[in-house]
């Protein structure tokens, strides 16, 4: 058989391998150790130097020629295998995706970012405090020394262990010392966290909100008080010409202290902020004990001030018309779905508060 025919079957017996196997088998046929250009090649070395330069290059490029085209062979059949693997394994990208759960702010924190906002625009800073406090500042810097009844009143948890006399801060009172200690006035805080008391039914928790806020100054008096009371409740409640209360009260931290109440209507069941014939109590408040303004390393005949607290669950109670502070911390993802708020709803003075 001539070169050129055994080139012609070779070729023809590759092209018609449809499989790896098949063209191993054309290979070995070839150029194994027994192929048919395997032989030929062998064949040189018996032929006279001047016959075998003339056919040497014939038979090189002949074994050259079929080496690339059963490469090229098996790189095709791996395409196509990995094509037709693809085409079974395809997934329609284009049917509807399920939908991903969408996360929600909780009221607690959709209110304390309105409280930051609204008194933002009055000048006040937002300040925080450690959660794990001493007897020191939780108590006895508040005018409340060891014997004082107001003690009671809290329903402190202590905690066991050295240092002694740490406590779950009951109130974000003891910023408001941290604040004084800290700095120098004149100073306008605010300190919204979370609070501990030993209490439970539907309008206590055993961990609850709080926001504080403080103002000491030279000139303050019981007039700036009530404005920014005033002020914070329009914003917050989004009602205009709102009418406020202040009754006398008892605070270890304050002297005068006030109840405050806001007015409000009840006009078919539900609660209207603003206007009305009854009244609805919604924070504390005072002027700054000068006891408390000693006690913080300031002249208390050269620095004044008064401060407010109230309950940020509460607030948002009463803002959004929820009924159990229970359901708060029960972390159900159906309540916080219904009640909570988008991730762009931000409060701004501009745009508005959610209502």
């Amino acid at each position: 058989m001539t070169t050129e025919a055994l080139r012609e079957r070779l070729l023809a017996d590759l092209a018609a391998a449809g499989t790896p196997e098949a063209v191993e088998a054309v290979r070995v046929a070839a150029l194994g150790r027994s192929g048919a250009v395997t032989a030929l090649l062998k064949t040189l070395g018996g032929l006279a130097p001047e016959e075998r330069l003339r056919v040497a290059p014939r038979y090189q490029a002949l074994r050259e020629e079929l080496a690339a085209a059963i490469e090229a062979k098996k790189a095709a059949l791996s395409e196509a295998a990995l094509a037709s693997r693809l085409e079974a394994e395809r997934s329609d990208m284009s049917l509807p995706a399920r939908p991903v759960p969408r996360g929600t702010i909780h009221p607690v924190s959709q209110v304390m970012d309105e409280l930051a906002e609204i008194f933002a625009d009055l000048g006040f800073a937002v300040a925080a405090g450690p959660e794990i406090e001493t007897d020191w500042y939780n108590f006895t810097a508040l005018n409340m020394p060891a014997e004082h009844p107001a003690r009671a009143m809290h329903d402190t948890f202590y905690l066991a262990g050295e240092p002694a006399g740490r406590v779950l801060r009951t109130h974000t009172s003891p910023v408001q010392i941290r604040a004084m200690t800290g700095a120098s006035p004149p100073l306008r805080i605010i300190a919204p966290g979370r609070v501990y008391r030993a209490d439970s039914d539907a309008t206590h928790t055993p961990m609850f909100h709080q926001v504080e806020g403080l103002v000491i100054d030279r000139d303050t008096h019981m007039g700036h008080l009530k404005w920014t009371l005033t002020t914070f409740v329009e914003a917050f409640f989004g009602v205009t010409g709102v009418a406020l209360r202040l009754r006398p009260s008892f605070f270890p931290f304050t002297e005068p202290s006030v109840e405050v109440d806001v007015g409000c209507s009840w006009a078919g069941g539900r609660l209207a902020i603003g206007g009305g014939d009854s009244w609805l109590e919604i924070l504390g408040a005072g002027m700054v004990h000068p006891k408390v303004i000693a006690n913080c390393g300031l002249d208390p005949g050269q620095w004044q001030g008064f401060a407010f607290g109230c309950g940020i669950d509460r607030l948002a109670m009463l803002k959004y018309g929820l009924a159990d502070l229970r359901a708060f911390f029960d972390a159900d993802i159906r309540w916080l779905q219904h009640h909570g708020f988008g991730a762009h709803d931000v409060p701004s003075i501009s745009a508005g508060f959610s209502a």
